[in-house]
């Protein structure tokens, strides 16, 4: 069935051929590359009907008689059912029919034709590299094509949410510090001044949230400029509390319109060596600089991903609290499970009712991933009206949820039985199991990447020849993003080592099509762990606290250390969240932590 977009495609190509542009390049972010933009910069997700609650993951290119968008593997499925009808057809940007979008723009497009982009919300990095391969064809690139603004007549507001503090005594650093810090990174790579513009950037320094403006994020809109005599928050100033002014005083931040921050760029004198991030920073904003660019910025990102001892500290009592929701849902799901009346839109809204019921817990970390058998084997599935199905039968049912707490951010997945085992069921999780704890219970050297230990999690998979092509671990914000750099775990190679402090997720996963999916994910922590005449070695603590389905395991493929490790991870749980449940949910718990034996 032909749907709206149809029409917002053609009043495109209208644009188009008004600004003499051939092919037009339009990305799912914002001008601070946001993972999840506001929705004043989705206009992507407009134009093609392709939308996700847990990211904008898209790029469409549009001609005078292609439509294309790519996605990345996550969402293959839902991008392929939602450009039905749209005009767009989906592209692969990994996987083995993958695609690379600027190769297929530069074979398309004639010599001295035109490409058009909106330099906003193109970072340096991809609109360089783009320019390289057009210009070396003798195409034209435009980066001054903000097409929304000329067919977009709806086009939401910029969010106006008010800003709060986030306690430094939770924090357990001042804002003073962190600048000084930035500016002793920033000196170091030879630059005298910084530009901020990635908000989770701009949330740490500043040591202020809000609710609202960047969905399951407590991010703000804005711009930070820093160096030794002056530091300036480009933000509106309808979202600064009488609160947040005193602490911006306090720290002589001034607060100048977000609007201005492209005047403010091009006076910079040329004297003032500013450092950017180019994947971070929009090409539009280099593109006003009157001052000298300095690429690199990349420490703040490091700064930011180690966590101090006081957050940590404040993490686990997140993890309690989160522990004790997850005991409330599970138990819920196996009670009224039997009466066939569950479905999985009802259980994200019960999900994201009790996490929100404690007062710290300002909103999810990101839209809780339900999905019930076939369901659970898309990676990024999000039930909707039309997708929902009911909880009933045998089979898998994967919960993937977090909150965002203000003692830090939470993400686990938890893949559990109803209505009995089978033994493929057990095997295929298993496998994954015995993934996870081979990662959770590494040690490595000083310098290791989390692409040499990525393995670890996959081993056991790779052997039966069975696989999954998402990443091992994501590094994980304190109140801030659920997805955070610089570090990963994934079998690309990322230069940033894993150092203590650092969070990321532990979540091998197998995905059956049409069958069932697996995924088990717990967050951990990068601690030291030794030092011998060879240096320095780490491992990780376990941060989640919920239990694994004991139903479900395999006993006769673990090794006695992999069961061990169960049951005393489990043996931590019950420890760590008894206190805080009443006498059924204790009941429930103990019975849930017992020791894995063999029947």
């Amino acid at each position: 069935m032909e749907k709206k977009n149809i029409t917002y495609l053609a009043n495109l190509r209208e644009a188009m051929k008004q600004h003499g542009i051939d092919v037009c390049i339009i990305t799912g972010t914002d001008p601070h590359q946001s993972e999840i933009p506001p929705h004043h910069w989705r206009g992507r997700e407009w134009l093609t009907g392709f939308e996700s609650s847990n990211g904008t993951n898209g790029t469409a290119v549009v001609t005078a008689d292609e439509a294309l968008c790519w996605t990345d593997s996550r969402y293959f499925l839902q991008a392929d059912q939602q450009l039905q009808g749209t005009g767009f057809k989906m592209m692969k940007e990994d996987g083995p029919d993958a695609v690379d979008l600027v190769d297929w723009v530069t074979e398309h497009t004639d010599k001295g034709k035109t490409v058009g982009i909106d330099g906003m919300t193109f970072s340096i990095s991809f609109a360089q590299r783009l320019q390289q391969e057009l210009n070396d064809n003798g195409i034209n690139l435009n980066t001054d094509f903000p097409q929304f603004d000329y067919i977009y007549p709806d086009r939401p507001e910029r969010p106006k949410n008010k800003l709060f503090i986030h306690d430094e005594k939770i924090v357990g650093e001042t804002v003073d510090s962190k600048v000084s810090r930035i500016l002793e990174a920033t000196k170091s790579e030879l630059a005298n001044a910084i530009l901020l513009s990635a908000l989770d950037d701009i949330a740490w320094a500043t040591n202020l949230r809000t609710a609202g403006d960047i969905t399951y994020s407590p991010i703000f809109v804005s711009y930070l400029y820093l160096s030794d005599d002056k530091r300036v928050l480009f933000v509106d100033a309808d979202k600064l509390t009488a609160e947040v002014k005193a602490h911006l005083d306090k720290y002589h931040i001034e607060v100048q319109p977000y609007d201005d921050i492209l005047k403010f760029a091009e006076s910079l004198p040329k004297t003032t060596r500013v450092l950017l991030d180019p994947q971070k920073t929009s090409r539009g904003l280099y593109d006003h600089l009157g001052c000298t660019p300095v690429f690199g910025g990349s420490t703040v990102a490091k700064l930011k991903s180690i966590k101090n001892q006081t957050m940590l500290a404040n993490l686990a009592t997140a993890m309690e609290k989160d522990g004790v929701a997850l005991t409330k849902f599970f138990m819920m799901v196996e009670k009224d499970y039997p009466t066939g009346q569950l479905t999985e839109v009802e259980l994200g809204k019960r999900l994201r009712a009790l996490r929100l019921a404690d007062p710290s817990c300002v909103d999810e970390s990101f839209g809780a991933i339900i999905g019930w058998q076939g369901h659970g084997a898309i990676v990024h599935y999000e039930a909707t009206e039309e997708t929902d199905v009911p909880i009933k039968g045998q089979g898998l049912l994967l919960v993937d949820s977090g909150g965002q707490y203000t003692y830090g951010t939470t993400d686990i997945t938890r893949t559990i039985a109803l209505g009995g085992t089978t033994p493929e069921q057990c095997h295929d999780f298993t496998l994954v199991m015995k993934g996870h704890i081979a990662l959770a219970r590494a040690i490595f050297p000083e310098g290791t990447r989390g692409a040499q230990l990525d393995a670890l999690a996959r081993q056991f998979l790779w052997a039966e020849g069975k696989a999954y092509y998402h990443g091992t671990g994501h590094g994980v914000g304190f109140f801030i993003n659920c997805h955070e750099g610089p570090q990963s775990i994934r079998l690309n190679e990322n230069p940033t080592p894993l150092e203590p402090g650092m969070i990321t997720s532990n979540e091998p996963g197998l995905y059956l099509t049409d069958k069932y999916g697996i995924r088990c994910e717990n967050l951990i922590v990068t601690e030291p762990h030794c030092e011998t005449e060879f240096g320095k070695f780490y491992d990780f603590k376990v941060m989640t606290l919920f239990p694994f389905d004991r139903s479900l395991f395999e006993l006769d493929i673990m090794t006695p250390e992999e069961i061990k490790w169960v049951d005393d991870y489990h043996e931590m749980v019950r420890t760590r969240l008894t206190p805080y449940l009443n006498a059924e949910e204790a009941a429930w718990m103990a019975e849930k932590t017992q020791p894995l034996k063999k029947d």
